[in-house]
């Protein structure tokens, strides 16, 4: 029984004794793990402390580079120089082919016709009207005044030799300059996007040898200026997204980029895209960087937006506004372009309608004797003449056989129209100090000058638009058909210019009161019978722009006798004694709401020979004929290096193919690239090819005629792309020694054939050399280019 109880009590002892050893064991385990998490707590803080000297190392290191040092006594003055021998190798290279010849040939070449007559008129600051922003032909005009030109000579057609006094290498200069700075431009840009020397050098050594480039930076045209101020841009937005707000040189070089890209779009509207691929970097650097950013309070995070935001939206509304100020302060005086802009706008530029409409009465009265000018659009006059509508159109619809109303875009004494109150029988003005005004929602007629008929619609079909009413003068053929010659008058300006109706300032709707329909300028062309002149027609749509209409010239009408009215509409002149004035501010808006919704003609003809396609431009399949000789078969053609149009167009297509080739296998966690190598590859991406898309993919939706310059702006960046994939092609062979012997010889043979290839199609591009047919067709690689060559 004692040996029972002394087992138990042994066995009892033993499994307390157990219990209390593996106490211990998982104490000292929990202490071991304890003080693992402590180590690895301790390493990360470490690696957390490293990072952060590192960082705060790299930020002293900058601001030593970029902040000044306060000078000593012994040493007042330190200049620091780094030259790239590189990119001064590519610059000089690039300025001696640009420059070489540059005023050759002594003839106006394709487009300096439009810019180098704009150039003209800048010199005698003659108000000219263009659908692009007026920096580049401002920069020009800078160089021109300069040189002493006086802006006397004619751009007339293309061919025409100018005359000894025109300093064409002053007015070549400011493109050739900047065709040649996109060179070391863009050498600085590849080095920015973290490609190697060899690589960026490859990207400017293909540009230097893109006929297309040379070509378009010897003459007076837009492009040069244009590639440069985007790629400046471009490489400073670049700059700042790598000091990433660690230096205060980062608010600087935005600053700067946002200059240069407002300036490429004040060249053309095309550089507002450039604006759309930086403020994608910009906002991906700061989703990146900043929104994930646990180190930044919220506050901050905010700043850096407001920030941001201030100096891209400040300093380009800023530069905008003043180029087209310095613009309109210059041009004051009335040119041919100004019948574009309305009475209003043109009153205020000295001589032309300013001398007509000086002097006149302000307020439109009954007997007032005015023209009514389309506000809006397309510039033509509310005419009439003799003429009646047809009995019956080509459709065999019938007309009212009425007098025709249209719109005519000249200057005429059909245009004269008598302001009339439907009480009143008399049409002269008694008392001109105190007339009779016309207020917003009188009733009126309007008789027509020369043939004293009423302004008249009926619900007839108009000849051309049948969806709306006809409108005519009427004539009394003692049928059916009564007068309906009343207009409601109804200002729309009024709250700026108050309720009577006022020449020039007073924009009017006449709303004819039997059908309630608007007088609209329908902008469709009569036929023959109409003289081809603009149809005029009412419309139930009351409030548009084709149903405005102003008065532009004004008086009042002095004698009952209809002949000798007639005598007084022909002769009758206005004797000037103050100017209509209308503010810059006023100037500037009507100024952009003509560029944005009015184009001229010739801009919307897809008649041109030598026009082509978005898709034709990738393969270049049609060059555009720029200038020929009159002795010889040499000329300038804009045809481009077809090996480098397309290598770089392969390039693009294999680019793509790694691209998704390379996440689809990320996706099965097969990773072929390292990180650093990966990102840069996407950066290349993110840049050149969205670059490429933003300045190609638009001009298919775009309805106007184009041509092969157009792609140039796409085609630099589809280059550098070209060139940092072949950076990417090196990296993968670099390994091993046969593909890396034969990725070399062929790419030395490729250059080869870059520079035999731009060699060979110069003589395009200078128009120099005098050329037989038989040389010209032997440089007709492509059917589909079009040369010129006189005939034998």
């Amino acid at each position: 029984m004692e040996k029972l109880t002394d087992d138990r009590v042994k066995s009892k002892t033993k499994k307390q004794t157990k219990k209390k050893n593996k106490t211990e064991s998982t104490e000292i385990q929990e202490k071991k793990l304890e003080c693992v998490t402590k180590n690895h707590e301790i390493n990360e803080q470490k690696l957390i402390n490293e990072q952060k000297l590192i960082d705060e190392q790299k930020l002293i290191n900058e601001q030593k580079l970029f902040i000044e040092q306060k000078p000593d006594i012994f040493n007042n003055f330190k200049i620091s120089i780094e030259i790239n021998i590189l990119a001064v190798i590519l610059f000089m290279s690039a300025l001696s082919s640009r420059f070489f010849k540059l005023d050759q040939p002594r003839n106006v070449v394709f487009d300096e016709l439009h810019h180098g007559k704009y150039v003209s008129l800048y010199m005698k600051r003659t108000f000219f009207f263009d659908t692009h922003p007026p920096l580049g032909k401002q920069l020009i005009a800078a160089v021109a005044y300069l040189c002493n030109y006086n802006g006397q000579f004619k751009f007339e057609r293309i061919g025409s030799e100018f005359s000894d006094d025109v300093p064409l290498f002053g007015l070549r200069f400011v493109p050739a300059l900047c065709g040649s700075l996109i060179i070391p431009v863009a050498y600085q840009l590849m080095l920015e996007l973290g490609c190697r020397h060899w690589c960026a050098a490859l990207a400017a050594f293909l540009l230097l040898c893109e006929n297309t480039l040379l070509t378009q930076s010897r003459f007076i045209l837009m492009e040069s200026i244009l590639i440069f101020f985007t790629l400046c841009g471009l490489l400073f937005v670049l700059k700042y997204k790598r000091l990433n707000m660690k230096s205060p040189w980062a608010l600087t070089y935005l600053i700067i980029a946002s200059v240069c890209l407002t300036m490429a779009t004040c060249v053309k509207y095309v550089g507002l895209l450039s604006w759309l691929l930086s403020l994608w970097i910009i906002c991906r650097d700061f989703w990146v960087n900043h929104l994930g950013d646990k180190r930044l309070s919220d506050f901050t995070v905010f700043l850096c937006v407001i920030l941001r935001c201030i100096i891209t939206f400040v300093i380009s509304v800023a530069i905008y506004f003043s180029v087209f100020f310095i613009h309109l302060i210059i041009l004051n005086k009335a040119g041919p372009h100004d019948s574009v802009m309305t009475s209003a706008f043109q009153a205020s530029l000295e001589g032309g309608l300013a001398s007509i409409t000086k002097g006149q009465p302000l307020h439109v009265s009954h007997g007032s004797q005015i023209t009514l000018r389309h506000t809006h659009g397309r510039t033509c006059w509310l005419h009439s003449h003799t003429h009646v509508y047809p009995i019956k159109y080509a459709d065999k619809r019938g007309s009212s056989h009425q007098q025709q109303v249209t719109c005519y875009t000249f200057k005429d004494v059909n245009n004269w129209w008598i302001v009339k109150r439907p009480e009143k029988n008399t049409l002269a003005v008694e008392n001109t100090k105190d007339p009779d005004g016309i207020k917003h929602g009188d009733i009126i007629q309007l008789v027509h000058g020369m043939t004293s008929r009423a302004l008249n619609s009926h619900d007839v079909a108009a000849p051309v638009s049948p969806q709306n009413q006809e409108v005519s003068c009427y004539i009394d053929y003692n049928v059916s058909m009564p007068a309906q010659n009343l207009w409601k008058v109804e200002i729309i300006n009024r709250d700026q210019f108050g309720d009577v109706w006022q020449a020039i300032n007073s924009q009017v709707i006449l709303t004819h009161l039997n059908s309630t329909q608007a007088l609209k300028f329908s902008g469709r062309q009569l036929p023959d019978w109409g003289f081809n002149q603009h149809e005029v027609v009412t419309d139930k749509i009351i409030s548009q722009d084709d149903t405005v209409w102003n008065v532009e010239e004004h008086r009042y009408t002095k004698s009952e006798n209809e002949k000798e009215r007639e005598r007084e509409l022909v002769a009758a002149e206005m004797i000037p004694s103050k100017g209509t004035k209308l503010g810059l501010w006023e100037r500037f808006w009507e100024l952009q709401y003509k560029i944005i919704f009015s184009s001229p003609n010739s801009q919307n003809v897809h008649s041109h020979m030598y026009s082509s396609e978005p898709l034709d431009w990738p393969l270049m399949v049609r060059g555009v004929a720029y200038w020929l000789s009159e002795h010889d078969n040499g000329q300038i053609h804009l045809l481009g290096n077809i090996v480098v149009w397309y290598s770089s167009t392969l390039c693009l297509l294999l680019y793509l193919s790694f691209f998704a080739f390379y996440l689809l296998r990320q996706r099965r966690q097969i990773y072929d690239l390292s990180l650093d190598e990966w990102e840069q590859f996407k950066t290349i991406g993110e840049v050149l090819v969205v670059g490429y898309g933003l300045h190609y993919i638009p001009y298919f939706f775009i309805d106007r005629t184009l041509f092969l310059h157009h792609y140039l702006p796409a085609l630099v960046f589809k280059i550098l792309l070209c060139a940092a994939f072949m950076q990417h092609l090196a990296n993968i062979v670099k390994a091993k020694l046969i593909p890396r012997f034969i990725f070399h010889l062929s790419l030395c043979i490729w250059i080869l054939s870059v520079m035999y290839v731009f060699k060979k199609f110069i003589v395009f591009s200078y128009g120099t050399t005098p050329l037989t047919s038989k040389e010209v067709f032997k440089l007709r690689w492509k059917d589909t280019w079009d040369f010129i060559i006189h005939k034998p």
